[in-house]
Parts: structure tokens; sequence; C-alpha cells
């Protein structure tokens, strides 16, 4: 029942996309990090509009063929904006939430070129915590094979050899293995965090620590009011969402040697976060 109901609703946004309005900002990632326990927070605020109807649209990813008025068509009308707007005395502001935003080589020149003046928010945590976090994630959906997070890391590089170079060749397909087999890939976020820097500016992006976000919700959660320009109206219900256990634990000389791995990309955060990230 609810394909044909999702089915009409796009029909009808498509329908009257242009009385819809667009997002001020979107939640790009990362993978694993906190971005629906965010996306849920958030959403909670009168002035933060959130998709109509799912959480992530992944249209400047996986749906960008679909064009602008389908995008446009998720999104809240512009009459109950401006409602919103008088009630509350300052603008509302829609947004979504797709972490693949962040590590699709297309999306952020995409979002530059539909959405300019938009704010990109991204959350980064422990990328060795991510990364497990991540195997068991795309294991129980059934995206991953390999039952053994060792071996799902050696088949990486194999995996994603020429991924980017397809998706550029080809900017409508889907590579299976870079939005589902990236574990080491995705957490190298600084590398990702640059490639996004000359389309928005330093001033466009607000990293986030998630271990401090999920630690002392009520900081982080003023600090990303501010950065929107939204007036603080209380605080929401802070929950963890789509947390999931690992089916086992990492063993020891794993964990030490990829965080030595890590080492060098965590190091390049400091500039993004104001200082070193709190797994150091």
């Amino acid at each position: 029942m609810k394909r044909p109901v999702l089915s009409v609703s796009r029909g009808a946004g498509r329908f009257t996309s242009r009385a819809r309005v667009l997002p001020s900002f979107l939640i790009i990632g990362a993978q694993r990090c906190g971005t629906t326990s965010l996306y849920r927070a958030l959403a909670q605020h009168p002035l933060l509009l959130k998709p109509v109807l799912h959480k992530g649209v992944h249209y400047f990813d996986t749906g960008y063929r679909r064009g602008l008025p389908w995008y446009r068509g998720h999104f809240p009308l512009r009459v109950g904006a401006a409602l919103l707007a008088r009630r509350h005395g300052a603008p509302a502001q829609a947004f979504e939430s797709s972490p693949y935003y962040l590590f699709h080589p297309l999306a952020g020149e995409r979002i530059a070129a539909d959405l300019p003046g938009v704010k990109l928010i991204v959350l980064v945590r422990d990328p060795v915590e991510r990364a497990c976090s991540a195997h068991a994630h795309e294991l129980a959906r059934g995206y991953e094979t390999e039952s053994s997070f060792e071996y799902a890391l050696e088949l990486e590089e194999r995996r994603l050899a020429g991924a980017e170079e397809s998706l550029r060749a080809r900017p409508y397909s889907v590579h299976h293995s870079h939005r589902h087999h990236a574990y080491v890939a995705r957490g190298r976020y600084a590398a990702q965090l640059d490639r996004l820097e000359p389309l928005f500016g330093r001033e466009r992006i607000l990293v986030l620590d998630s271990h401090r976000f999920f630690a002392e919700p009520e900081p982080v959660y003023d600090r990303v009011l501010d950065f929107l320009g939204v007036p603080r109206l209380g605080y929401p219900a802070f929950e963890r969402h789509n947390g999931r256990a690992l089916p086992r634990p990492l063993p020891a000389s794993l964990r030490r040697a990829l965080r030595e791995r890590f080492e060098a990309d965590d190091a390049r955060l400091v500039r993004w976060l104001g200082g070193a990230p709190s797994w150091r």
C-alpha cells in the first residue's frame, strides 16, 4: 500500500512544484554519523521544514535525472512556510538529509548549481567505528554479502576501482559498491570536505563531531541554529536513531591498524572542527 501512496504524493508534489520551497540547508553526511538523529531533532523546530515524504530525497546523488521539479515536489508549500514565518517572526527553512551527498563525486557540483546560497551540515565520527557500523548496516540491509568485516576491507579497493571515473563518465548511473562498500573511503572526511570548499566556501559548511553531539546535544544544537540564523525556541527531545549493534567485537589488532591508517586524515579535520577530533 505504501508504494501507491508515495507515487500519488510524488505526482501531486511535482504538479505543484512551483508553489513549493527549496531547501535552505542540507545535512549531507557522513553515513552512520548521527545524521538521522540530528535530522529528527531539527525537524521538531517549528521553522525547520522537513520533506513531505521521507528524510533523504537522494536527488543530487542517485535521482538527478528526475529533474528539479521532481525534487521541489518533496518539500512543503510556500504558503505554509509564509504562515509559519509570520507566526514566529523569522523565515521558515526547508531541509533534507541524504548522507551519500558528501561522498558522491558529482553531488557537490549539482547542489552548488541548483541551490545557490545553500548551507551544508556534515557530521563526522571516529572513522574506525563508522566503518564497522557501516559494514553491519549494509550487511543487515542485504547490500553486503561478506559477513567478515576484515575480508570486506580487503575487497574495498578492488570493489571501488574506477568507481568515481565511471560515475563521472555516466552521470546518471549508480555504482553499487561506491554507495554500499566504501568502509574506509567514506571515513576520509577531510578529502570530501576539501572537494566542497571551492564550491561553497568555508563559511557555508558546518562540520560537527557527532560524539560531542550525542554527549552534549544542547550546545551543538544551539550552534546549528546559530549557523542557520534560526531563533532558539526551546530544545527538542534528543534521541539516538538508527543505532545498530556490531555482530562481533572488532579485534584490537585490526582497530589499531585502522586507527593508524586514518591518522593523517583525522589530523586534516582540525581546521574544520576548530580542534582535534574527540576520538583523537
